[in-house]
């Protein structure tokens, strides 16, 4: 079967042919560590979570690589403003290293409770500096650079096919957008910082020296050097978030190639925006965002985020409501009490999860897979085989857990993680054993007051469940 992917620089879907067979590279841009990543970040990196787990269901040995940007990072993607990272500090009252250090610990355990699987190389990019002016002094040795008052940049005229990624009309709007805040010494308002110098007044944290005087990194040059220092001149596959079209990697491809003569990338994947209702896309600078812990703190479990996510494909446009995540809330529990009872099931009878990777149910999961990540249609599937009378429990559940490879909702969980405060567990302990006295009338005013603290109850043959839901 093959796997295609849709391929933003050739408009199209296109199968998928690694550099090496059996092989898949994969450069996806991370977080800038100045602020908590917001839950519209974080929809870009479940969808790159999703390919690299589809990639291995189709048997490819994936290496992902993902950055970490502590530096570089401007407020304006014109190459003015200040770096996010002082920016951070002088807001927190911190050094610009512990706010690199503590938003990295933060976005990470949001990445972990939303189950994405950690990349294989992680690139703080203050540990890159060297690499990073190795390539500009490439770029600077075949003609690309020249020096203003302020830095290093790119000179864009002397690339033929600069922009091929965002396409023309976007261009036009990067270059009507670059007069506004025209810096006056550049060649042409495309052209962007490789290098940027120290100013004196600036006081900054963060700064190297270079062949050009002291200064920081260009927050594209980064990605590159990163890039090839772990996966070569040519990469299999880039992704991100859709704000990165028109300027970021169309400049990473424009440094890269001009520096190699090679493509840069074969395959790039982006994500579209999550948006809130009128308010359009969620952005940091706005305020107000709602983070991973945001969600948490008000009583869902962050994986149903993560399914939330899924009810759209990765290249449309997702707009969240909170009823939408009451909705993926009752469907991920609804879909976990099904794995559950068919694990009790199969234990009762001694058999074993058994999936049939021949079925129609499993080939349909894997054709909506193969056909650009369709998540929707693959989770359709997997609704479908649960719902089958015909089918036998161990082939429900086999197939539950192999879908859940690609989906990691944690079907394989069969019960819920949560403990409950003693108080409750008293409660449902004096329910237990009011059922037990045949105390009816005061079974049912405990399970309703239950119901009101958060606990749903429900009575088995085997005795007392419970779990948790949102309070009444």
């Amino acid at each position: 079967m093959d796997l295609r992917l849709y391929n933003t620089l050739q408009r199209a879907k296109k199968i998928f042919h690694p550099l090496k067979a059996g092989e898949a590279g994969i450069y996806t841009c991370g977080p800038t560590v100045y602020n908590y990543a917001h839950i519209g970040n974080m929809r870009t990196y479940l969808f790159e979570d999703v390919l690299v787990r589809s990639l291995k269901l189709f048997g490819y040995k994936v290496n992902r690589v993902m950055n970490i940007t502590d530096v570089g990072h401007l407020t304006s993607d014109a190459d003015t403003g200040e770096d996010k990272m002082e920016l951070g500090a002088r807001r927190e009252g911190k050094s610009a290293w512990d706010i690199a250090r503590f938003y990295t610990e933060a976005f990470f355990k949001d990445y972990k409770a939303l189950n994405c699987l950690m990349p294989d190389v992680l690139c703080p990019a203050t540990e890159y500096i060297r690499e990073m002016i190795g390539l500009v002094e490439a770029l600077e040795k075949k003609g690309f650079t020249y020096r203003i008052g302020d830095g290093v940049y790119f000179d864009t005229s002397k690339l033929p096919d600069y922009g091929k990624l965002a396409g023309k009309s976007h261009i036009e709007g990067i270059k009507e957008g670059a007069r506004v805040e025209a810096n006056a010494e550049k060649r042409n308002p495309a052209d962007f910082a490789l290098w940027k110098f120290s100013a004196p007044e600036e006081r900054r944290q963060m700064e190297w020296e270079s062949p050009w005087g002291k200064g920081f990194p260009g927050w594209h040059i980064e990605c590159s050097a990163m890039a090839m220092k772990h996966l070569g001149e040519t990469i299999d596959v880039h992704c991100g978030g859709e704000d990165h079209v028109a300027v970021h990697h169309t400049n990473e491809i424009a440094q890269s190639e001009a520096a190699t003569g090679k493509p840069f990338a074969n395959c790039w994947m982006h994500a579209r925006f999550l948006i809130m209702g009128d308010s359009g896309k969620m952005s940091k600078s706005a305020g107000g965002f709602l983070t991973v812990q945001t969600l948490a703190e008000k009583g869902y479990d962050p994986l149903a985020y993560r399914y939330f996510c899924f009810s759209a494909h990765y290249r449309k446009q997702l707009e969240f409501t909170w009823g939408s995540m009451d909705s993926s809330a009752k469907a991920l529990g609804t879909l976990r009490e099904m794995a559950g009872r068919l694990a009790e099931e199969l234990s009762a009878t001694g058999k074993s999860p058994k999936p049939d990777r021949n079925a129609a149910y499993y080939l349909k999961f894997a054709e909506a897979l193969a056909d650009d990540l369709n998540i929707p249609q693959a989770l359709a599937a997997l609704w479908e085989a649960l719902r089958s009378p015909s089918l036998p429990p161990e082939e429900k559940l086999g197939f539950a857990l192999a879908a859940d490879e690609v989906l990691g909702l944690g079907l394989g969980k069969s019960a819920p993680e949560e403990t409950l405060p003693p108080e409750l567990t008293a409660l449902v302990e004096e329910r237990r054993q009011a059922r037990k006295n045949k105390d009816f009338k005061r079974s049912d005013e405990l399970r309703k007051e239950l119901l009101e603290k958060g606990v749903l109850v429900e009575d088995t043959p085997k005795g007392i469940r419970w779990k948790l839901v949102k309070k009444s």
